[in-house]
């Protein structure tokens, strides 16, 4: 690594009072001491307290409805402060440089740890050179090769923090890095966090684990129900403590100043929220995630296995399912060649959906943890159609392949197989929105499991495959509307010609020609715009998710004649 740095970072808070969207008072009061370039502040408090409301709070992530958080330059005068609703406006300064380490695990498990701080290391446009170097300050060299799922608690620990020192952040948040870990492997990580700090990082951190507390410069004590409780330095604290521990501080509130409370300041109007200067450009980003996608797929087998082998043997059933012959002009079966239409339709949509459904929740720290420094979100969305659309194209084409030389679909020209294969497509790209946009709104992939029945029984039962559109009560016929998978059976309904077809199907097909109205009345590219426009619409719906869920942080740095602060 270079050992050009830049400027420390100075870090306080005066009055932080905190509301949350159910109006809820989480945090009143909060005075953080400031704390500087190779200094930690350890942020402690029970469960519930706030602590980590806190940590967001300084981090930039959420803005305080009072209050002020003031990040400056160490060596000059100037600041960048965050008042109650407000927030550095654009072009008063450049992006600071910090890293956020949540509890959660901000690695890709799949992945070997080299491979996934590689990519950490391009999306952040850093030099991939630098990762064998910050490997070795943590103590993970000799893991380097390892899936990161199968390294230990301490060590999946460190690989987080490792991901954030690839930047080289001159400030550090740590939410609770010690827990989960054993005490030895606990000490060991507070002792980097000190030797870290001694190169001129600020760091903070929150803890519930007392002894992590002796290794802090400053200690900010969180009282029950979000109020002030103690700080000072460790010495301090323990002088002011009736039995001399850290413990008994726990439920401590801090003393009221003579003259009351200190004064209130009074909320102003939320500023618009500043972006973050990737280090990356969009081009750029999409090459790293699409490169980092293909790699996950590539060494998490079991999802590689099912992501290949289900549509495999979804046309299989199908194949086993339809008769031969029932397209034939001659002796058509219009009942069975109207459900062979919805089957194909259906199974474009249940690929889609299967593909999208996994993807975001399953790296929902990962994503947030990189949103608030350089991920833009339609790189990364276009990174998944990129990954998996071809898979989904290839299946698509498979099934109706194998249906074709199975005499399951009509003999004809190429012109109505490029239409079937067409809608096929549209079908599966919408539902693979669709997946998308509920992958966003979970927060794990057991929950994503539960949603996948929840939408595909709409799409059966109001396909107007099984009744009809114009049987449907009116209610029916308004969620068929938004069904995508009506709009694909229609669609290939009017590219086999069924109409046709049921024409000379004696009685059984006249009958369905009646029940279906004009279903299959209009042109194939109808169905295909609106199928379009609803993979369209999902996607951004899903990027309107994932920006109120992974927002960006809102610290900058100003030099004090207003100029930025060159990182």
């Amino acid at each position: 690594m270079t050992t050009v740095q830049p400027p420390g970072v100075e870090l306080s808070a005066r009055g932080v009072e905190l509301v949350l969207p159910g109006g809820a008072v989480a945090l009143s009061g909060i005075d953080v001491p400031t704390v500087g370039p190779g200094r930690v502040l350890g942020v402690a408090g029970g469960s519930g307290a706030g602590k980590t409301l806190l940590l967001e709070v300084l981090a930039g992530l959420r803005v305080p409805r009072s209050g002020r958080v003031s990040v400056r330059a160490a060596a000059t005068t100037g600041d960048a402060e965050q008042g109650a609703g407000e927030e550095p406006e654009q072009g008063q300064g450049q992006a600071l440089r910090y890293g956020f380490v949540p509890q959660d695990d901000i690695v890709h498990r799949a992945l070997p740890l080299r491979t996934a701080l590689e990519y950490a290391a391009r999306l952040r446009g850093t030099d991939p050179g630098d990762v064998p170097l910050v490997l070795a300050e943590l103590g993970l060299a000799e893991a380097a090769g390892q899936p990161v799922r199968t390294l230990s608690g301490g060590q999946r620990k460190r690989a987080s923090i490792a991901i954030e020192l690839l930047s080289r952040p001159r400030l550090l948040f740590l939410d609770e890095p010690t827990s989960g870990l054993d005490p030895l492997a606990g000490a060991q990580l507070t002792q980097y966090l000190v030797r870290l700090a001694a190169s001129g990082v600020t760091v903070v951190f929150t803890t519930h684990t007392p002894a992590d507390l002796h290794h802090c410069d400053q200690v900010l004590f969180i009282a029950p129900n979000g109020r002030p409780g103690p700080s000072g330095t460790p010495d301090e604290l323990l002088r002011l403590s009736p039995d001399g521990t850290f413990e008994a501080l726990y439920s401590v509130e801090a003393p009221v100043p003579d003259g009351g409370s200190p004064p209130r300041e009074e909320p102003r109007a939320p500023a618009a929220r500043p972006r973050f200067s990737p280090a990356t450009g969009r081009l750029r980003q999409w090459a790293v995630l699409t490169g980092r996608d293909l790699r996950l797929l590539r060494h998490d087998r079991l999802t590689a296995a099912i992501t290949i082998g289900s549509p495999l043997i979804i046309i299989a059933m199908f194949a086993l399912l339809f008769r031969p012959g029932v397209f034939d002009p001659d002796h058509p079966a219009p009942a069975a060649s109207a459900m062979v239409l919805f089957w194909i339709a259906f199974g474009a949509f249940f690929f889609g959906l299967a593909y999208g459904l996994p993807q975001i929740c399953g790296e929902l720290p990962v994503v947030r943890r990189e949103r608030r420094t350089v991920l833009r979100l339609w790189p990364y969305l276009l990174a998944k159609l990129t990954v998996l659309g071809p898979v989904l194209l290839l299946a698509d084409a498979l099934l109706l392949v194998v249906l074709r030389a199975l005499d399951r679909l009509p003999s004809a020209d190429l012109s109505v197989h490029a239409s079937l294969f067409a809608t096929t497509a549209l079908a599966s790209f919408a539902a693979l929105a669709l997946g998308l946009c509920c992958s966003a709104l979970v927060s794990e992939p057991s929950q994503a499991a539960l949603v996948l029945p929840l939408l595909c029984f709409p799409q059966v039962l109001f396909s107007g495959a099984f009744v009809p559109v114009p049987n449907m009560a009116a209610g029916g016929r308004w969620i068929s509307v938004a069904m995508t998978n009506r709009w694909a059976f229609e669609a290939l309904g009017s590219g086999a010609d069924l109409e046709t077809l049921w024409r000379g199907g004696g009685p059984e097909g006249r009958a369905l020609l009646d029940s279906y109205g004009d279903s299959f009345g209009s042109p194939a590219w109808v169905g295909w715009v609106i199928l379009a426009g609803c993979a369209v619409a999902l996607l951004v719906v899903a990027w309107l998710v994932l920006r109120r869920r992974c927002p960006t942080s809102a610290h900058r740095l100003s030099t004090s004649d207003g100029g930025p602060v060159r990182p």
